[in-house]
């Protein structure tokens, strides 16, 4: 690894948050935590106050499935362009160690992603949202960035204002050997992707939607994120 932070300080993990999902964002943060063997510093990328802030000014995009369609990528901004930090949509159920995640960080990577070959046969996910298919589609749904990487260092508020859904999307900002590889169980995409012959993935990315939705309720693994939940709210006081 490189530009790495202080011996002690937390792991930072943004996700993705969006105001229809607060309980996605939620059971997905308890249950990266509950595995962690290492302190992380889960933060949520919140649209309405990257706006308040001045980091995010882009106009609605009709196409935009979520409120952190853009925003995710003021991730290494965020993180001060400073050692390694980890992003993740709201849609996960974390059942592995983050820890291990962040072992596999190589220091001559600007990003590390799943190379996902999706494309959906679906027209709809989530409630209702579009379903879109297009070049390296869910590869930023998961990104172990490098901040320090001049790669990494050039996604600035502006080129994330300003600049195409396919530039950032498809990680045109980084050269393609700059991007590398993690194991497909750390973003298994629900519905997409079959079961493994023994256990469970890493991390499962519930990317049609989850049981959160009333119309997703029967989805791989979904008993999986309302034991979750249920833990959660077991221990949330009331």
């Amino acid at each position: 690894m490189t530009n790495a932070e202080p011996i002690g300080s937390p792991f930072r993990v943004f996700v993705g948050h969006d105001s229809r999902e607060e309980i996605a964002f939620r059971v997905c943060e308890a249950s990266l935590r509950r595995r962690s063997s290492i302190a992380v510093d889960v933060r949520p990328i919140v649209q309405a106050e990257m706006r308040t802030s001045g980091l995010y000014w882009r106009s609605k995009d009709p196409l935009a499935s979520t409120e952190f369609t853009y925003t995710r990528f003021l991730t290494p901004y965020l993180a001060g362009y400073q050692g390694w930090a980890l992003f993740c949509d709201c849609d996960f159920l974390w059942l592995a160690d983050v820890a291990d995640l962040l072992s596999l960080a190589d220091s001559s990577k600007a990003v590390m992603c799943v190379h996902h070959d999706h494309r959906p046969t679906e027209t709809t996910k989530m409630d209702g949202a579009v379903q879109t298919s297009y070049p390296r589609k869910n590869w930023s749904s998961l990104m172990l960035f490098n901040c320090g990487h001049p790669a990494a260092r050039s996604l600035t508020p502006q080129v994330v204002n300003t600049q195409s859904g396919a530039y950032l999307h498809r990680m045109q900002w980084a050269p393609d050997d700059a991007i590398g590889a993690l194991p497909s169980t750390w973003n298994w995409l629900e519905g997409s992707m079959p079961r493994p012959a023994a256990g469970a993935p890493a991390a499962v990315h519930f990317t049609r939607g989850g049981p959160w939705f009333d119309s997703w309720r029967d989805v791989d693994y979904g008993d999986l994120w309302l034991a979750e939940r249920a833990t959660l709210d077991a221990a949330t006081p009331a």
